[in-house]
Order: structure tokens, then C-alpha cells, then sequence
């Protein structure tokens, strides 16, 4: 599934991130790379243990805890810390799939890929090109979203970013290890549980189908859910 999820993070957090990032240390992207995506890769990144890029990353995290729709979708385990690159004059991401396994560098932590994110921290009109492509069962889908929204993706998908052509996109990126390994249950539990929300508007939390269908989704998750 592939899921926006808009107005993660409010303008005032955009611009607290930008602060901290824009006057740090960039360096190659292909540091994190691994050997198929270093054949595409042609951009710029911060180090992990940059302290200006952990101190962002905690203001990402900290809003993915405030969002309802980010862990209805996500049913997060694991998360790996964001990461921050940026493109410009030309510089792409060609086509390629995520790791299965993402390790943070000097520490033991470890994330299995389930799910890539995306958090957009660059207007769409101050810059051309740099569209997210991600190839999905229902076709190829391009992603550009205004600053502070983000784009939920599966990590097994073919997905590429295009060159830039002006300006510079700098974004935020990184991946989640689900309760729900298997991208078709995790969405079929999105879907019942966004049935759920709307039905229980409609009718309140208290009402005997939405108590049942609550029931249903709870048990499809003790059954599928590795916690």
C-alpha cells in the first residue's frame, strides 16, 4: 500500500528541522548504500551519527507518535532513526529496491524493511523534478507533497527518485519493521480499521456492530502480529 500521510509535521517544525540540518555536514549518499543501490544513487546525505541529524530525527519521531493515521498504517515494531538527503543539479535515485535489513551504524540495532517513509521538508514549487516513483500492483504512482507531509511505502517495491532538473530537494527518509509483516494483511487491517473510525462517528464507540467489528480487527491482529 502506499499511503500519504499530510501535515506530519507543521511549518514551525519544518523550519526547527531546516535549522539544524541545512549548515551541517553533507556527504555522499552511498554511505548507507548497498551494492545495487550505489549503481543508482547520486545525492547527498547526512551522516547517521551526525548530532544535528539525530536531533531532527527526534522531531520526526516524535510527531509519528502524534499521528493516528501513521499507526493505523504503520503498526510500527521498529523504527529505524531518519535519515536526511538532499539532490540537486541533476542528482537522482534510479530505480531500486530497500534493503530486507537495515543495521544503524555502531550499534546492534536492526530493522527489518517492511515499510519506507518518506518525509517531504522542501516545497514543491522550489524545485522541478525529484518526483518519488513508486511501482505498485495498481501501476506506477508519483509522489511530490508539500513540506511537512510524508508518504508510506512497501520497502519491497521497485521506487526511484527522479532527477532534478532545478533547485534542491531535501527530504527526510527511513524504514519501519511492522507489528504485520505481510503488506496485504497490514492493509487489510488499515482497511477494517478505517471502516471502524467512520462507522463509530456515525453511530459512537458504543455501538454494538462497531464493538463486534472492533472485536474482529483485534483478533485479525493478535493472529497475524508479531509483537
Amino acid at each position: 500500500m502506499l499511503i500519504a500521510i499530510p501535515g506530519l509535521l507543521d511549518a514551525q517544525c519544518v523550519a526547527s528541522i531546516r535549522g539544524l540540518i541545512d549548515d551541517a555536514q553533507w556527504i555522499d549518499g552511498n554511505a548507507t548504500s548497498g551494492p545495487q543501490s550505489a549503481l543508482a544513487k547520486n545525492n547527498l546525505q547526512l551522516p547517521e551519527t551526525a548530532p544535528q541529524a539525530r536531533e531532527a530525527g527526534q522531531l520526526i519521531l516524535d510527531a509519528l507518535g502524534r499521528s493516528p493515521l501513521f499507526i493505523a498504517a504503520a503498526l510500527p515494531l521498529k523504527i529505524f532513526p531518519p535519515l536526511f538527503n538532499s539532490y540537486s543539479g541533476g542528482q537522482a535515485f534510479g530505480t531500486h529496491v530497500d534493503n530486507a535489513v537495515r543495521i544503524q551504524a555502531g550499534s546492534g540495532f536492526r530493522v527489518r524493511s517492511d515499510l519506507s517513509i518518506t518525509v517531504f521538508l522542501e516545497d514543491c514549487d522550489a524545485y522541478e523534478g525529484g518526483e518519488l516513483v513508486v511501482e505498485t500492483q495498481f501501476g506506477v504512482q508519483q509522489v511530490k507533497l508539500p513540506a511537512g507531509d510524508a508518504v508510506l511505502y512497501p520497502s519491497s517495491s521497485l521506487h526511484r527518485v527522479e532527477p532534478i532538473t532545478a533547485g534542491r530537494r531535501v527530504a527526510s527518509f527511513f524504514w519501519i519493521q511492522s507489528m504485520v509483516r505481510d503488506d496485504q494483511a497490514r492493509q487489510t487491517l488499515f482497511d477494517l480499521d478505517s471502516s471502524i473510525q467512520v462507522l463509530a462517528a456515525e453511530r459512537s464507540h458504543g455501538d454494538a456492530q462497531v464493538i463486534r467489528l472492533t472485536g474482529i480487527y483485534h483478533n485479525l491482529l493478535r493472529r497475524w502480529a508479531d509483537a
